[in-house]
Parts: structure tokens; sequence; C-alpha cells
């Protein structure tokens, strides 16, 4: 590789990569990092630039459409791409000199589409000198004025306020949504307990608190995983888990010596919960529909020093009489819309209600298929990590229309703004003794 890459140019072209749908995000950043040879602070201005670029599209591009006075999308995707990486610094980083990002920005405009250099300069000192309160839409025009503030697509915000009790509380989700939350570590009871992880990182000089939702779970006071938390993650003393999912293993309450299936696992960290809290007693059996992803399953269990995990690709749709009343416990853990992690995940801010609603019957038939798999007296376990009703208690409310054999014994509904967790449905189901 001849050119120079820092984080702003490895940061333009991955951005670019994103924008015509080469790659996820996560992905793209993942291999880039290693592919630009980024260390230490370039790395982690470049995570920055490319997380917040994608968080931030819909406000960042509104903004060059009123300073541009012209449709964003008659702007080559450099030049767009550009103006967005330049906006960014200068609207929400503010360690960065206002000089610093425009000059920066105005140089990768050179180098790679220099007829444009100018017009990026011209926009960018625009910005600055502008009233950044004008640059919003009329907040009297309430879906369109929330929808630009807080980057989410307009049809998200239908789909919230549907679920909340008021304007002003659907505001406080669009916040909380904008917030990236602190990092919840589960610890491995197998091989330490809480305390003692709290004094190994107290002794590291690494800050974090007891979970007050989770006796399992320590929340970091910083959001940076540093050297000796990625080293307590590789020795398996503990694993990145919210404390939204630890709840919902918890309330499914997998016993020592128990038979558990958890039929969508990928990657994993339920089935390392519940074989933890079966104290590494009995089976679980993880499947997954994607086989490359188990991979990660096995090395996370060896890892972890998880003996009773083992893996099969299974889609979850499919019956298999073999597995009809074995299971304990049945962990549905289903793919869903995302909308509770948007925060961690910012392509997921840009979703439409239609795509959202072609889940639900795969939803549906992953629980009813599963639902043969419980034993008289087991439990099922439904779970997402979305704050839509329609994948939540209306799936769970149609399977028990039609399946008196089960009741429900818990349900909860958390969100961010409330419960400070991951945006997160949870329901245990009990089949009926025969």
């Amino acid at each position: 590789m001849n050119q120079r890459y820092d984080a702003r140019c490895a940061a333009f072209n991955s951005l670019l990569r994103c924008e015509c749908g080469a790659k996820y995000s996560n992905l793209e950043i993942d291999s880039a990092i290693g592919r630009y040879k980024l260390e230490d602070a370039e790395k982690r201005l470049y995570t920055t630039l490319v997380y917040g670029v994608i968080e931030s599209k819909l406000t960042l591009e509104y903004i060059i459409a009123r300073l541009a006075r012209r449709p964003v999308e008659s702007l080559e995707p450099e030049v767009k791409t550009l103006l967005c990486l330049g906006l960014y610094q200068l609207s929400r980083l503010d360690r960065i000199p206002e000089h610093a990002a425009v000059n920066e920005t105005v140089e990768l405009a050179k180098r790679f589409c220099p007829r444009a250099s100018g017009f990026v300069n011209a926009l960018l000192r625009a910005y600055i000198r502008a009233d950044r309160n004008s640059l919003l839409p009329d907040p009297n025009d309430r879906m369109k004025y929330l929808s630009v503030k807080y980057s989410v697509a307009e049809e998200l915000i239908c789909i919230f306020d549907s679920l909340l009790a008021s304007n002003d509380e659907t505001e406080r989700l669009l916040a909380a949504l904008n917030v990236l939350p602190r990092p919840t570590l589960r610890v491995n009871t197998l091989k330490l307990s809480r305390d003692e992880l709290l004094r190994r990182l107290s002794d590291s000089g690494i800050e974090a608190y007891k979970s007050e939702l989770s006796e399992f779970a320590v929340k970091l006071a910083d959001s940076t995983i540093s050297d000796k938390i990625r080293e307590l993650i590789s020795s398996g003393y503990v694993y990145i888990q919210d404390e939204a999912s630890i709840l919902a293993l918890e309330a499914a309450r997998p016993m020592p010596g128990e038979y558990v299936l958890d039929v969508c696992s990928c990657p994993g960290g339920k089935s390392f919960t519940a074989a933890i809290m079966m104290n590494n007693q009995g089976r679980v059996r993880s499947f997954d529909i994607h086989k490359s992803k188990l991979s990660l399953v096995d090395s996370g269990a060896k890892r972890l020093g998880i003996t009773i995990i083992d893996t099969t690709e299974r889609d979850a749709r499919v019956y298999d009489e073999s597995l009809v009343h074995i299971a304990d416990l049945v962990i549905c853990d289903v793919p869903c819309s995302g909308l509770g992690v948007i925060a961690k995940k910012p392509e997921l801010r840009y979703k439409s209600a239609a795509d959202i609603a072609r889940l639900y019957d795969i939803q549906y038939d992953i629980l009813e298929n599963c639902s043969n798999y419980v034993k008289p007296g087991g439990r099922l376990s439904y779970s997402t990590c979305t704050i839509n009703r329609g994948e939540n208690s209306d799936v769970v409310n149609s399977f028990l229309a039609k399946h008196t054999e089960f009741t429900p014994k818990y349900e909860k509904q958390l969100l961010p703004h409330i419960d400070g967790t991951d945006g997160f449905y949870i329901c245990v189901l009990s089949r009926a003794d025969a």
C-alpha cells in the first residue's frame, strides 16, 4: 500500500464501502483496522468517525442540503461522504478544533476529488458561521424534527409512539438511543466471583461497579475496552453481555443437570450464561442456521472452561422429531429488528416498517416449532432485542391463543431510557405437566 492511510483517510474509504452496501459497519471496521494498520489514537478516531457518521446520517445530510441549497442525492458519493466527515467532526467532536476539522477534510478532498475541494471548504465554513438551531426542521413538524435531530427514520418514531405513553417519552427514548451504553461484563463464576473480578479491575486502575439488576454482572465506568479487560476476556474470566440479556436467562432459570436447547444461539452469549448458571452440569445444545458462526460458540465455550455445550447447524423453523419433548428449557432468542440496540448498531436507525414486518412470521414460526421440544413441566423462553410490540407481545399472544398448554410465568419489556439497558423483551412460558 503506497498511500498513507490515517484515521480520516481510512474512515473516508470505509464509509464509501458502507454507503454502497459492500459491508455492514462493524464488519468493515474490523477488517479496515487491520488493513490500514491503525493503532491506539488513530484506531479510536477512525472507529468514532465511521460509527458517528453512520449514526448521524439523516442529520448530516439534512444540514448539507440546507447549506448547499440542493438535494444531497445530486452530490457525488465521494463529496457527500467528505462533507459528512467534516460536519460530524465540527458538530460532535469537541476535542477537534474547527480549523483542524476543516483543513483535514479539505486535504482529503484534494486527494480524492480535487475538483470539489473548494465546495467542501466553503460548505464547512458556512456551517461554522451558521446558527445551528436554524439548520434543523421546524419543531412544529414533529416527525421531521425528531427524525433529523436524532437521525432516526420517521417510520421507527411512529413505532415508538405506538409503544410509549407520551410524545415526551418518545423523545427521551430517542435521546437514550443516541448514547453508547457503557459495557457490561458477565462474570464467569466457574472461574471467579464478582467480588474477585472487581478487586482485579480496581488493582488495574479500572473503575467498575456492581450491576443493580444482576448479581453476575459488572458495569464499566468507561466505554473503552482496555487491554486488561481484553486479557480477562481472552482468559475466560468474563465476556461482554448486556444486563438485559443476562436477565433473560435469569428469568428462564436454567438449573444444574437440565437439558437446554438454545435454538438461535450465535454468537453464544445465552448458551454461555445458561451453562454457567447450570454450574457446567447437564447439557446445552446450541443451534444456529449459520454454520460458519458456530465456531464462535465452540471457541467461546473452550475459553470459558465450559464442557457441556455442543453445537449443530439447524434451522429453528424446521421440525425435528428427535427433539420432541426433550428439553427442560428451550431458549428462543429470535432474529429481530434490533430497535433496542440502535445505539450499538447505527444502520438499524434506518430500517423500514416493511422490513420489520417481514420478521413477524419468522419469529412466530420459530416459537411455535420449538415449543414442540419443551417437555411437560418445562420452560420456553422467548426474547428479542427490540421494543416493537409487533415482534414481542403480539407474537407471544398469537402463540398462546393456539397453545393453551403453555402459560406465561414472566414477561418484561426493558427500555433504555427507563432501565438503562438495551431495549429488550423477555417472556418465559411454562408447559403444563402431562
